[in-house]
């Protein structure tokens, strides 16, 4: 590979052709338009142009003839959203940028996992851009037709969240359960893996939390590496969600220890992301809870009791249990509590940076002993 003029390596001028060639199939077009002339075409102002293409995540190009027709279309969309009064000018750059940036992640993610078929050995005399255009070619259909069904399916439930909220505000600040799942040690266990076996580490840890998470009913907001964010409307809920996934990654020797904090309280949701006290809360309390524990805040321990999820600690052991089924008239060994699914048990008081004196509560199942 030759070198720049800066001591820099140089892209090899058949790599460029083939980068160009492989733009060209996915954007189904080829570079014609300056951005200037880009946006004369869409007949939209070349200011906004430039804040919808930085809200997308674009770099400036200057004057590069680097645009398509596909481009013009989309910003001649994009602006006349705005003109119809559909969308507000400041709503139509956020829908740029929440598109871009989900958008940007996603390719990224793909790109990830179709490497490894670009980096296999491959035939003699064949290279990774020989191999990566017929697959490219091959995906391109599949791929878009699923991430428009996808899009869909998840558009179908928001809005159906969004209708049944009572009121407006609940929508944007509604109260929710917030959780934090983080892995124990993860900066001193990551000095000591290789690249690929921490990538596979968190990997495996965010598959496995995602898909657990999911399917209980809950919603992933992000992943941070060693570290995951989910909410659901429903305490119970999160607290199962809490308490599987310690359970699922214990069982797992290759996890390091898992800690999760809960809160419950009010939640201001921007572009697919939480913010407020109580998401602040979670984090804090994931910071200071036990290893494969979890620690929730007084007020979701309330409302956990309010609907009858925690068993009374008068009533949990099998001999007054037993004692109140006879009393009952009920056969012994019934189970008196088999509502209850959970046990709560209060720690200590402690300050917790930026909110005060926190009284938190470790949360676990709730356990027949016979």
């Amino acid at each position: 590979m030759a070198e720049d003029g800066n001591g820099g390596a140089k892209a090899d001028p058949d790599d460029q052709t083939v980068a160009l060639d492989l733009e060209r199939l996915i954007l189904d077009a080829p570079r014609r338009y300056t951005p200037y002339q880009a946006a004369r075409a869409a007949d939209v102002p070349m200011e906004l142009a430039t804040r919808f293409w930085r809200a997308m995540g674009f770099p400036d190009i200057g004057q590069s003839r680097a645009l398509t027709d596909g481009d013009v279309i989309a910003l001649r969309r994009l602006a006349g959203l705005v003109e119809s009064g559909l969308l507000s000018e400041s709503m139509a750059i956020q829908v740029a940028r929440s598109t871009g940036q989900t958008t940007a992640r996603l390719a990224g993610w793909q790109m990830d996992t179709f490497l490894d078929s670009l980096t296999q050995a491959v035939e003699p005399g064949l290279t990774r851009a020989d191999v990566a255009y017929p697959l490219v070619e091959l995906l391109l259909p599949e791929l878009e037709q699923f991430l428009v069904y996808v899009w869909r399916r998840q558009l179908a439930a928001v809005t159906g969240r969004v209708v049944q909220a009572a009121e407006d505000a609940e929508i944007t600040s509604g109260r929710l359960a917030v959780g934090f799942a983080d892995l124990v040690g993860f900066t001193r266990l990551s000095r000591r893996l290789e690249e690929e076996e921490l990538g596979e580490l968190v990997e495996t840890f965010e598959n496995t939390c995602s898909d657990l998470i999911a399917g209980l009913g809950g919603r992933v907001i992000k992943t941070l590496g060693d570290e995951i964010l989910y909410v659901s409307e429903d305490p119970v809920t999160a607290a199962e969600i809490a308490l599987g996934l310690v359970e699922t990654l214990a069982d797992d020797d290759t996890m390091p220890e898992l800690r999760v904090g809960l809160a419950f309280g009010t939640v201001t949701s921007r572009m697919g992301d939480v913010f407020g006290t109580t998401v602040n809360l979670a984090s804090r309390l994931t910071s200071i809870a036990p290893k494969d524990a979890v620690l929730i805040d007084g007020e979701f321990a309330a409302v956990l009791e309010q609907n009858g999820s925690v068993a009374p600690a008068e009533l949990d052991g099998p001999d007054l249990a037993d004692a109140i089924s006879a009393a009952a008239g009920l056969p012994v060994g019934v189970d008196v509590n088999a509502g209850h699914r959970f046990r709560l048990q209060p720690m200590w008081r402690r300050p917790v940076r930026g909110l005060g004196l926190v009284e938190p509560w470790l949360l676990s199942r709730r356990v027949r002993t016979d």
